[in-house]
This record gives structure tokens, sequence and C-alpha cells, in this order.
């Protein structure tokens, strides 16, 4: 789709503020940016960079809002945090190299199995009450967020979903899990994109622009998540989350 770069900034904005909502309340953002940016023209690489630098700022907005709302579970996202950078590093300096068609396939597929899982919605039927970090829970947690890191580092779609996922076995509520998601996702964020500026796959002028509507969208959504809870995640763009992986798949 080649577009004027005004028409361009203005699409990816108000695409930006769904995206931004979507991402902290549950996540999935990435599942209609990352085709979009695709679809305007971008290589697939560079269009994989360019969706970090959105990424980065509506986490940074999002860390905002939540820790003014009082809700900073610092310790337990340091913790998986530390294993999460390093997967980053490996899974952004694995996804650089890709062959653009490869890359939108596997784009293709992830979306569909993401949709999929939101359709199953874990979120609903997982209860569990909270339960002590021996040992052993500990380092399960850690290997969990080392491959998040690696899946969120080469493509970031739908990976708060698997998050949430793996965060709710240990029985913490959702407002906390969706703040300990935005910690973690902000700092290996900042690692995948330093690799995607070296390899110089990065558009900054179209990664700002959406950078301005993730990042609004993700200050409403805090304030949503805080008030309201995570009774309701959004299907209401599994529709077009549809309709893009069908475009990727055989376009």
């Amino acid at each position: 789709m080649m577009l004027d770069f005004p028409l361009q900034a203005l699409i990816l904005v108000l695409v930006g503020v769904i995206a931004g909502f979507l991402n902290v309340l549950a996540g999935g953002g990435s599942l209609l940016t990352l085709p979009l940016l695709i679809f305007l023209g971008l290589p697939s690489a560079v269009a994989n960079g360019t969706n970090r630098v959105a990424i980065l700022f509506q986490n940074i907005f999002a860390i905002t809002g939540f820790r003014r709302q009082g809700f900073f579970p610092a310790k337990l996202a340091l913790l998986c945090t530390a294993p999460a950078l390093i997967g980053s590093y490996l899974g952004a300096n694995l996804a650089v190299d890709m062959d653009d068609v490869l890359f939108q396939r596997i784009l293709a597929g992830i979306m569909l199995g993401v949709l999929a899982l939101t359709l199953i919605d874990p979120a609903k039927r997982l209860k569990i009450q909270l339960t002590r970090f021996t040992p052993t829970r500990t380092a399960v947690l850690l290997i969990s967020f080392f491959f998040i890191g690696v899946y969120g580092g080469f493509v970031q779609a739908g990976v708060g979903f698997i998050i949430i996922t793996g965060l709710l076995v240990h029985g913490l509520d959702l407002v906390r899990i969706n703040a300990v998601k935005v910690i973690v996702i902000f700092c290996f964020t900042l690692i995948a994109l330093a690799v995607f500026i070296y390899h110089g796959q990065v558009n900054y002028g179209l990664g700002l622009a959406l950078a301005a509507g993730n990042s609004a969208g993700g200050w409403i959504a805090t304030h949503v998540a805080v008030k309201k809870g995570h009774d309701w995640i959004k299907r209401l763009v599994s529709v077009t989350v549809l309709v893009f992986a069908l475009k990727l798949l055989f376009a």
C-alpha cells in the first residue's frame, strides 16, 4: 500500500490507540500494527523493528499509569525480566536476518494461534490461589520467561497473552499481572529495539507516529484496568486479525 507519509502517519496513530489499549489490558495490539506496517510497504524486518518504537513508548506511559494507581510489583517484575532480556536478544537477532516471505508466513500462523488463544480465554478458566515461590517454582518461572523473551524479541505479537497465562498459574490477580507485563515488555523491548537499530531496521517517522497512538491507548487502558479489572478481554478485533492473517498467508 503506497500512501503519502502524512496519511500513513494518521492511519498509524488511529490504529495505534486501539493497539495500545489492547496491549496494556491483555495483549495482541501488535497483531494489528505489525501486519499493518507490512501492508503500508515496509519490509518485514523494518516493520518488526519499527513496531518496537511504539511498544517502548507505550509501556513507558503504561508503567507510569500503574505506578500512580499503586500497582507496581517491582520485585516480581525484575525476577521475570532478567531471563527475558537474554531471550529477547536472541529472538531479535533471529528476526533481523529472516526472509520476508518466511517471516510473513510465520507471523500469519502466530496471529491465527493467538486468535485461538483469545477465544479460549484461559484468563477466565485459571482460578488458582496465590502460591509461594519455592525454588522449583522460581526456576520454572525463570525458564518460562527466557522463552517468552525469545518469542517477544522475535515477533512481539501476542506476547502479552503468553505472559498473562504464564503468571495466572501462580495465582496472581490480573491487575498485578498486567503491571508486571508492561514492565517486562518495556525492558526486553529495549534490547530488541537496540538490535533492530544496529541493523538499520527501523523507520523512525512511522515508529513515532505509531508510538503516539500506542501511548495514548496505553494510558487510557491503565485507568480502565485498575477501575474495571480484566473481565472483558476485547474480541472486537478478532475479525480484523483473521483477515490480516489470511492476507499475509495468501498475498
